[in-house]
């Protein structure tokens, strides 16, 4: 019961009843029926206060539910580099992968989210990491945004911290030729002095 307890309260937010359900004997790594962990449900609802308290009570930032989904991969997709930060110090492996082969840096770069990307790029992440389909997140970046200022600095950041341009899809097609075929003048510019 105190398990059922705290998946409840990560999921609310309610700080408090995670620490009473803690203090029950509640285990920080129970799993829900789909193995969602009350760190991953703190993660996908920006619950920091309560991810903070998971983390200080030894919950897996790494421990993946039955989507592939883990509480360091979600961050990617939510952007918050708060929670991200929150998750640094419980050793998050930046090699777990999720369902479609990616790591928490490329959905962090379709979905354009610039501060997130710039503070992942700092932790050792692999900026040139490749996907189940073949893409890298500057590739992502490119095919899956829309070349507005977001996309551009997501660019300009991966490329600052070592992306590979030349690197293509697996049809051997390269950012920049996904750039100039998507109109996307600015990114081709940033593209081609990097080459």
């Amino acid at each position: 019961m105190p398990d059922r307890r705290l998946l409840r309260a990560a999921t609310t937010g309610d700080l408090g009843e995670v620490r009473a359900a803690l203090a029950a004997g509640a285990d920080a790594g129970a799993r829900d029926a789909h193995q969602r962990t009350p760190l991953l449900l703190a993660v996908h609802g920006d619950h920091v206060d309560v991810a903070r308290e998971l983390v200080a009570a030894g919950a897996d930032p790494n421990a993946q539910d039955d989507r592939r989904d883990s509480p360091f991969l979600a961050t990617g997709v939510t952007g918050s580099v708060e929670m991200l930060r929150v998750l640094l110090p419980a050793g998050p492996d930046f090699t777990v992968t999720n369902r479609f082969g990616g790591t928490a840096l490329i959905p962090a770069c379709e979905r354009g989210h610039v501060d997130y990307v710039r503070e992942a790029v700092r932790t050792g992440i692999d900026v040139d990491h490749v996907n189940d389909l073949g893409w890298t997140g500057l590739l992502e970046a490119v095919i899956l945004g829309d070349g507005t200022r977001p996309y551009q600095r997501i660019v300009r950041i991966l490329l600052d911290a070592g992306a590979d341009p030349a690197l293509p899809d697996r049809d051997g097609v390269t950012a920049l030729r996904h750039a100039g075929n998507r109109g996307q003048a600015q990114i081709a510019d940033l593209l081609r002095g990097a080459a």
